[in-house]
């Protein structure tokens, strides 16, 4: 069942609270050799060993080494957890009996040999018309939907996160090797993806009618095959009333999913108070919003980040501590202030993905060891059920 299959005004299960948007988290997972950490093309034998409950939330995607598993929808970050914690453990297990190790992370660390997109339709037709581009090694994200009232909320929303996606980009950066060597950039994932025509900031838009006939034009003009392909940092869903953000690298750890998901919450209903008392979003350049997510997928959390607000460079935990003092209001409201604040102060003290993966980098020596290490952190401990 996928995030779409549900009505946002249900829950999967748990304590809800009436003022809290629903959320759901889409993952995607590298399959690795855990020996050399090359991309392994078995991605329909891990699905077909899954238990029939966690096939039915994972879904193909561009890759034959990839698979993504999806969240039912939830209505606090605790059943959110125990949800992801629950898909990540049933494709780790289907995965390694098969030989495979599933890791998190944004971007294949070592040889990608398994570029060829699955015979569908679609991936066909996106071969065909962006050539190389779609046979790019794979790269795998975190994609967040949170519950909007309606359409036209939805895209107010998208304006008023541009000057924030850059911070969940940080926070969630979790890709820093490329072709078994250091990039030098936190996400390369985000540098990566850049070469596809239809994707990166979410432009400003008036209105619902507005965004509608850019993605029209874009699609006469062949950057864009259908409305899915707008491949922005933030869009309005094709179908339901949510918001999907889809900045962030696929996270290390549960934790780490879970914690940016609850700030994305946090901004998104922010974002709908500020609406319906008639704040107007701030219509920042778009070269100036481009420039705060480059510095956020080199740097992460370790130096300094782009404020687009102001034009300036600040110490990227002073751009962490404003997104917090903006949705705080937000996270008490909906019970998630504790959980936030302790998965905060653990990137203070272990840094983001991208920081950890290098140091573990470091301690092992070799792409195959730091595959294993991070196999075991992807899958998680055994009996997480709570968010407390």
């Amino acid at each position: 069942m996928t995030i779409a299959a549900l009505p946002h005004h249900r829950r999967a299960g748990g304590t809800d609270r009436p003022d809290a948007p629903t959320l759901g988290v889409e993952e995607e997972f590298l399959l690795l050799d855990p020996g050399t950490g090359d991309t392994v093309a078995l991605a329909d034998e891990v699905v077909a060993a899954l238990p029939p409950a966690a096939r039915a939330n994972s879904r193909p995607e561009l890759r034959s080494s990839m698979i993504e598993m999806v969240s039912p929808v939830c209505g606090t970050l605790a059943e959110l957890r125990g949800q992801l914690a629950e898909l990540r453990r049933a494709a780790s297990t289907a995965g390694a009996a098969l030989g495979a190790s599933l890791v998190a992370v944004g971007a294949t660390p070592a040889a990608d040999p398994h570029r060829d997109v699955p015979p569908e339709p679609r991936y066909l037709g996106m071969s065909k018309r962006f050539g190389s581009v779609a046979h790019d090694p794979a790269v795998c994200g975190c994609h967040v939907h949170v519950g909007v009232p309606d359409r036209r909320t939805a895209v107010q929303v998208c304006n008023h996160l541009r000057p924030w996606l850059p911070v969940v980009q940080a926070l969630a950066a979790n890709s820093p090797l490329h072709a078994g060597v250091d990039s030098g950039y936190a996400s390369w994932r985000s540098i990566q993806l850049l070469r596809w025509p239809s994707l990166g900031p979410t432009p400003h838009f008036r209105d619902a009618e507005a965004y509608d006939r850019t993605v029209a034009a874009l699609i006469a003009s062949g950057v864009m095959m259908d409305e899915g392909m707008a491949y922005w940092y933030a869009r309005p869903s094709r179908r339901y009333p949510t918001v999907e953000v889809r900045v962030g690298d696929v996270c290390l750890t549960v934790d780490d999913a879970v914690l940016v998901a609850g700030l994305v919450r946090a901004l998104v209903a922010t974002t709908i108070d500020d609406i319906r008392a008639g704040v107007e979003a701030p219509e920042i350049p778009d070269s100036l919003v481009a420039a705060a997510h480059w510095h956020a997928a080199k740097h992460g959390l370790d130096g300094t980040l782009f404020d687009p607000r102001g034009g300036t460079t600040r110490p990227a935990w002073d751009l962490v501590d404003d997104l917090v003092a903006r949705v705080e209001l937000a996270l008490t409201r909906h019970g998630d202030l504790p959980f936030v604040t302790a998965g905060l102060a653990r990137l203070r003290r272990e840094g983001n993905g991208a920081t950890r993966q290098r140091e573990r980098y470091r301690q092992v020596g070799d792409v195959g060891g730091l595959v294993r290490a991070l196999a075991r952190e992807t899958a998680g401990p055994p009996g997480i059920v709570s968010a407390a």
